[in-house]
């Protein structure tokens, strides 16, 4: 199994569930393991009943595991005034200002929340994950995962016309100097094109990444308009060259014992039925594997029961590159 491993799906599915099932079950087979969350509900730490923030801390009673919770919000404050700081430093006095409202205005514009996020779980993942054999993404809904999966093939390619641009403007100043008169702009040492190109670099390796050390699962509900979800969203992956390793079926619902013939029974034998129908499809229509069929509990998936979610898991966990 490789390093990274992601669980995405519509929102509800059971996400959250899955992916500290599967950590917890990495870390009991002795793979040092760290689940991050980009959930603003902070759902990982309702599900160890531990509070976690974004910086990686044990989990209570589960040796080898860590967990943290990047917050949405704060990560988008955070990227705006790294923004701030890195043009106030390139830009005259003027500027800044203009700036300061510009960044404002972006705050609630399509695609600045997912840049963000973006920005931070491939920080975990170049930064944070030294110490660990396996790094397992509670991710968001499908919709805003593959957009976010989509930006380092897009903000790639923008960078390099930006970086192109820049070199033009630079070169255009270097012919303009006459005689003794120094140039006003110089290619060594420039701070715009050093920025870029370290946002090259950071978005290169988001894309490496992703397509050769991660694999994808995606959890679904036994419902039509969940199956229907996840066909576009294996559709999505497949678009960006990202293969989806396998399916997790969640929350199917149990089967009343064959001697039970009462209002609730018959109700519980046709939901089993159509679920039944719903998994068939998926089996005979989607490329990716089921790897799990998870039955939904009386009481919420916390302690032990974590553990028997995890057993129904047929997932690997030894990682590829073993210490």
């Amino acid at each position: 199994m490789e390093r990274f491993v992601f669980f995405g799906g519509k929102g509800g599915v059971g996400k959250t569930t899955v992916s500290c099932a599967y950590a917890t079950r990495c870390a009991n087979a002795d793979v040092r393991t760290l689940v991050v969350s980009t959930d603003p509900a902070h759902s990982v730490s309702d599900v160890f009943d531990q509070r976690f923030g974004d910086d990686p801390e044990p989990v209570a009673g589960v040796d080898g595991l860590d967990a943290m919770e990047i917050d949405p919000e704060d990560e988008m404050q955070r990227h705006l005034q790294e923004i701030r700081e890195g043009l106030s430093e390139q830009v005259s006095a003027a500027m800044v200002s203009e700036i300061n409202r510009q960044l404002e205005m972006s705050h609630g514009t399509p695609g600045a929340y997912e840049a963000a996020l973006f920005d931070a779980f491939v920080t975990v993942m170049r930064e944070e994950s030294d110490p660990y054999d396996r790094v397992v993404f509670d991710t968001a809904p499908t919709g805003s995962t593959l957009r976010l999966l989509g930006l380092p093939e897009f903000l790639g390619d923008w960078i390099d016309r930006l970086l192109y641009k820049r070199k033009q403007s630079i070169d255009l100043f270097e012919k303009a100097a006459i005689g003794d008169m120094e140039p006003r702009r110089l290619m060594d040492g420039d701070p715009v094109l050093e920025r870029l190109q370290r946002r090259k670099e950071f978005f290169e390796y988001a894309g490496d990444a992703m397509r050769n050390d991660a694999a994808f699962f995606l959890v679904l509900n036994p419902d039509q308009l969940s199956v229907n979800e996840t066909e576009r969203a294996i559709e999505g992956f497949t678009e960006r060259d990202l293969r989806v390793r396998g399916l997790v079926a969640n929350k199917l619902t149990p089967a009343p014992d064959d001697d039970e013939n009462g209002r609730g029974a018959r109700y519980l034998r046709e939901k089993v039925e159509t679920e039944r129908d719903r998994l068939g499809q998926v089996r005979e229509e989607f490329a990716p594997p089921l790897v799990a069929e998870i039955e939904s509990r009386t009481r919420e998936v916390r302690g032990d029961l974590l553990s028997d979610v995890a057993a129904e898991l047929d997932v690997e966990t030894s990682p590829s590159n073993p210490a």
